[in-house]
């Protein structure tokens, strides 16, 4: 079994960078560095997964860290020293000491890994640096923080990607396959959302087992220090990235099609409560709090080519996992759940589902067929070893990203259009064309490349 190590090093790295990074074949300025000085702003959980990844590879130096976090630093330092690496700098006096690392000149590029509020802020200063700039999901909260994202870009042409994992996961890259060799038909119809049961994560306040907790905010630990403030205060849907980034890609969202308007609705909340009294009891101070978020946010979104797509967010109520993808078109259609697909003329059956098991086998992406042994114990299933190698060889060639700014625009303002069509009672949500009209242009990058 090859290594992540050993995979850096073989001759075919250039075609997959071709498959990962389809800008490469488009380069402008070819940077011809060897290894990628990276830094890491935010150390947490999902910033030392990237971490570990990036580790695991010979052609990068990772030359600064910060987070507020001393303990988080702390881990991170011994991650490097374990793997062999040199010390890097630290960076952690303040919530802005992010802006020292920035500074750095040993410092080519950055992976942020920080609460949602910082993602934009920060992507816009690491822009501003001239830093070739990753941000974890979501990338911005409101529509001025996406067209600032989408501004910044132009303005200084540093480049930046959203590090939305899901669209490297395999069933999605062979659905992805299917989608491009017209399995089924014209595209009409996509459902996709976020399902998932995060009450756990959202109260933690240290009590075993994990997540048994009634605390948040400053008494919470990890992401319940921050990430169930905005159940409290907003109603929308505040994560949609793990789904909608996937149907966009498959629809060529910016590039040929773009969102056109959109439709929230949010059911009662009820589930943060309950869950409050069920663990920390009816007479705990949390239990009297008003939640803001509906436990069920549902956004229905057109695109100038005519599909609609459906986005939930699903995360206060006791659920099993799902992203709820379904591509739907002409000829047929497949559902992430209950791993079925359906293809008239060629399903075993008229009218009848199939397990889509053996067609995901047989539209298995070539790159999964031929690096799915790197990506194991990545994370995710072995997702993030993709999404982090099209990050690393586009910085290397410093040019675009398959996910850039304008999808990290597009998809993040899901967020604030989703708050506002709920506050209005429904009313639909002009999209903003990030992309200035371009997108008619654009053309889409071509995921299933000849070169393997």
């Amino acid at each position: 079994m090859g290594t992540r190590r050993d995979f850096v090093k073989t001759t075919a790295l250039a075609s997959t960078a071709l498959a990962l990074s389809p800008g490469l074949s488009w380069a402008s300025r070819n940077t011809g560095a060897d290894k990628l000085r990276l830094g890491f702003i935010g150390v947490g959980l999902r910033g030392t997964n990237h971490l570990n990844n990036a580790l695991q590879r010979d052609d990068i130096l990772v030359t600064a860290i910060c987070d507020i976090d001393d303990g988080r630093n702390s881990i991170a330092l011994g991650m490097i020293e374990k793997a062999g690496g040199s010390k890097p700098k630290v960076f952690s006096n303040d919530d802005y000491a992010y802006r020292d690392l920035l500074e750095l000149d040993e410092v080519d590029a950055v992976i942020i890994s920080t609460p949602w509020l910082w993602h934009a802020r920060m992507a816009k200063d690491s822009m501003r640096a001239g830093k070739y700039t990753g941000v974890e999901v979501s990338a911005a909260n409101t529509l001025e923080e996406c067209w600032d994202l989408v501004n910044i870009h132009e303005e200084t042409g540093s480049h930046l990607m959203i590090l939305e994992n899901v669209c490297y996961r395999r069933d999605i890259m062979a659905v992805m396959r299917m989608v491009r060799e017209n399995l089924f038909g014209e595209l009409i119809h996509f459902r996709c959302g976020y399902q998932h049961d995060l009450r756990f994560v959202k109260f933690n306040d240290g009590v075993e087992p994990y997540g048994r907790g009634a605390e948040f905010g400053e008494k919470g630990i990890s992401e319940s220090a921050w990430r169930t403030q905005h159940s409290l205060t907003r109603n929308g849907d505040v994560y949609p990235t793990h789904g909608v980034g996937p149907i966009a890609v498959m629809a060529n969202i910016n590039r040929g099609n773009r969102f056109v308007s959109m439709t929230s609705a949010a059911s009662k909340a009820v589930g943060l409560n309950k869950y409050i009294v069920d663990v920390g009891g009816a007479d705990h101070p949390n239990a009297k709090l008003k939640w803001k978020q509906g436990d069920v946010i549902t956004s229905t979104i057109e695109t100038t080519m005519g599909e609609t797509i459906i986005v939930t967010h699903d995360c206060n109520s006791p659920r099993p996992y799902s992203l709820g993808f379904r591509v739907q078109g002409s000829e047929g259609l497949w559902e992430v759940d209950g791993n079925r697909i359906y293809i008239e003329g060629k399903s075993e059956k008229p009218h009848r589902w199939d397990d889509a098991s053996s067609w995901l086998e047989r539209y298995d992406h070539p790159l999964w067929q031929k690096y799915g042994e790197y990506a194991e114990g990545s994370g995710h299933g072995g997702m993030d070893f993709f999404v982090l190698q099209a990050f690393v060889e586009s910085a290397k060639q410093n040019i675009a990203p398959p996910l850039d700014a304008y999808d990290a625009a597009a998809w993040s303002a899901i967020t604030p259009l989703s708050e506002a069509s709920i506050e209005n009672n429904g009313a639909p949500q002009d999209f903003p064309d990030f992309t200035r009209g371009n997108w008619v242009k654009r053309k889409p990058y071509n995921w299933i490349k000849d070169q393997y």
